[in-house]
């Protein structure tokens, strides 16, 4: 059994919402802030809840609704505290793209007039367009400029692999985090204007350590750029993009995967034999959903000394947005450097 399914929505009768009311914490809600309270925020996930009170501070109550690395946001469940919760937000974070559109049936189900910030809308990045261009570029590049190393790692495969489809995981994304700082900045600056500066100065200071990590990824692309990787899922896509680094990875096999899906045994001996025929120079493995399929190409990789990098969608315990990736950033050097 795979350790994922589609996503499922408890929406509760409004009366319901109310006899809870009592016990709800971490949503002050919209009236506490017009009257100079903190402004009430909810966030699909603890990344986004991250970055939210990173520019809002002390003068935002941020409920995160998915906090737990163990938990699937794919697989979630609403109770009735995080729809009250919803109902009383002045603003809502959610990833967009298909991600948490549990969030959006909450906010319908609530009639609340929040504001929802949508992180994908804020990225700039196009739905509609493939999510790893710049890795297409990259393989082109690889095609045209082979060096030995490239003709060894079979780059000129690369470019029968399908990777169109958009990738829903902005918040591995660096530049796309730093715009939505931004657009959190603003908005709390629009519900509290007597702290838009304080807003403002602390999304720039979130924005320059964005660019230390953004320099550190440049780095890495200078030393790697055409690289071939894999990943079970295309959590860390925008990462390896900004790296210059090229997923090889059958896109059946990927798809499948993120949606819980089997994997045809064609496409999974393809898979294997990236690691067996030493195609690829690290495999970044989603520690939160698991499935045989995946168990066997983590044992392929492992077999075949190829460096695994866990990846995860939510923050784990006791870290902040920048320290994650950071850690993440940090062992993908490491594991390229072997």
């Amino acid at each position: 059994m795979k350790k994922r399914s589609l996503p499922t929505l408890l929406v509760l009768p409004a009366a319901a919402a109310l006899v809870l009311s009592g016990c709800a914490t971490g949503a002050s809600g919209s009236s506490e802030a017009a009257d100079g309270g903190a402004i009430s925020g909810v966030t699909s996930t603890n990344v986004y809840g991250d970055i939210a009170r990173t520019a809002g501070g002390d003068l935002v109550d941020v409920t995160r609704i998915l906090s737990d690395p163990s938990h699937d946001p794919h697989s979630y469940e609403a109770d009735a505290r995080t729809q009250l919760a919803v109902s009383k937000a002045d603003v809502v974070v959610e990833n967009g793209g298909g991600y948490d559109s549990f969030v959006d049936t909450m906010v319908d189900a609530s009639g609340t007039d929040a504001t929802v910030v949508d992180a994908v809308d804020v990225s700039g990045l196009d739905p509609e367009a493939g999510h790893d261009d710049h890795a297409d570029e990259a393989t082109d590049a690889a095609s045209d400029d082979a060096t030995p190393e490239a003709d060894e790692h079979g780059a000129d495969d690369h470019d029968d692999h399908d990777h169109g489809a958009f990738n829903e995981h902005v918040f591995y994304s660096l530049p796309s985090m730093a715009k939505l700082a931004t657009a959190l900045a603003d908005e709390f600056g629009r519900v509290d204007t007597a702290n838009a500066d304080t807003f403002t100065a602390n999304a720039e200071a979130f924005g320059t350590k964005i660019a230390d990590l953004e320099a550190q990824a440049a780095s890495i692309k200078t030393a790697h750029d055409g690289d071939p990787v894999a990943y079970t899922e295309p959590v860390p896509g925008y990462l390896f993009d900004a790296m210059g680094l090229v997923n090889v990875t059958p896109a059946e096999f990927s798809e499948a995967i993120e949606e819980g899906d089997d994997v045809s045994p064609a496409v999974l001996n393809e898979t294997l034999k990236l690691f067996t025929d030493g195609k690829v120079d690290l495999l970044a493995y989603n520690e939160q959903t698991s499935s045989p399929e995946t168990e066997q190409v983590e044992k392929a990789a492992t077999d075949a000394g190829v460096a695994i990098v866990p990846v995860t969608e939510l923050l784990p315990e006791g870290e902040d947005y920048v320290a994650w990736q950071q850690s993440n950033i940090d062992a993908i050097s490491e594991a390229l450097g072997k």
